[in-house]
């Protein structure tokens, strides 16, 4: 592996010049520079960024934090989130919490540390008064889950009201027995869907029933095929079920499908987020598209903003219902 000596050797300068052009290019006559670039280039010579980092006293590493990484949802974020960071000149160090203190706080000492120069969380259950108290000193944004409680910049989409456009879908398709499978209501996107769900079923006078709902104790497969179980053993029938997750929604299309139960014709089924799997379901899955992607780039675009100590505002972005075969 070539070193900064052979860069120096091979352009016939001082190893403090190819310094000063890897540091400060500027400084270097553009002659000086070309000669020193095309050594490096001839060498495949690679500079050591933390070195570079830890001399400039600056790091151009930005924490991600997500619960789990094997979660679809969050990886069509963190692409979005990698890409803006690479047209910055930043890396990204994906950071699994497993929604755990010990876990944060070895990420966070990165931070406090100076080895990272802000954090983007996704993780829904992060410690909030941990989190708030650095956002006093550190640049961090929150994505997709927030706070509403405290003053941490955000981007995210209004949940609650894409609860509401899809729960008032399915009513208007003739569905008056709706079963809504949610996860625990510590999170807030489980609050707003619920709250979006009921605002339509009351907006066409139907009277919610506590037995169309089922509370599943993770975000799994598993859980939403377990769900569709718990609900077809209930005593009054439904014609449509709604996940908060895409994962639950599949989950629970699963379990029709084994059951041979028809969908959409006897049960209709949506869910929310838009993974990629949901095209690939059968049939295909109604759900509520999540600007993903875009979540990511506005994510880093925010974060950026406020490493260089510019005000920044929060960013609620459009969602989109993706009406297919299951409904």
């Amino acid at each position: 592996m070539p070193t900064i000596q052979d860069v120096a050797k091979k352009a016939g300068v001082s190893v403090a010049t190819v310094s000063r052009v890897l540091n400060k290019p500027s400084s270097v006559a553009e002659k000086t520079r070309e000669k020193v670039n095309k050594a490096m280039k001839v060498l495949d010579y690679s500079p050591s960024i933390l070195g570079r980092n830890l001399r400039n006293s600056e790091s151009r590493m930005l924490l991600v934090l997500l619960p789990k990484i094997s979660n679809p949802f969050y990886l069509r974020i963190v692409e979005g989130i990698e890409e803006t960071a690479l047209n910055y000149g930043y890396h990204i160090l994906v950071c699994q919490t497993h929604t755990t203190s010990e876990r944060e706080d070895v990420y966070f000492n990165l931070l406090k540390n100076q080895q990272a120069a802000g954090a983007i969380t996704m993780d829904p259950l992060i410690n909030r008064q941990t989190i708030s108290s650095l956002a006093e000193q550190f640049p961090i944004v929150q994505c997709s889950e927030y706070d509403k409680e405290q003053s941490l910049s955000y981007v995210t989409i209004d949940s609650e009201l894409a609860a509401y456009q899809m729960t008032k879908f399915l009513l208007k398709q003739g569905h008056q027995r709706i079963a809504f499978v949610n996860v625990g209501e510590h999170y807030l996107y489980a609050r707003d869907r619920k709250k979006g769900f009921i605002r339509a079923l009351e907006e066409f006078h139907i009277t919610v029933e506590e037995d169309w709902f089922y509370y599943a104790d993770s975000v799994t497969f598993e859980a939403g095929q377990q769900a569709m179980r718990s609900l077809l053993n209930r005593e009054k029938a439904f014609s449509a079920v709604f996940a908060v997750s895409d994962i639950l929604a599949i989950g629970a299309l699963k379990e029709l499908n084994m059951q041979e139960i028809s969908v959409p014709d006897e049960v209709a089924i949506a869910g929310f987020d838009k993974i990629d799997f949901t095209n690939m379901t059968y049939p295909t899955l109604t759900t509520v598209s999540q600007p993903m992607y875009k979540m990511g780039c506005a994510s880093v675009d925010m974060l950026i903003k406020k490493i260089q100590g510019k005000q920044v505002e929060d960013i609620i972005l459009e969602h989109e219902l993706i009406i297919r075969e299951s409904t």
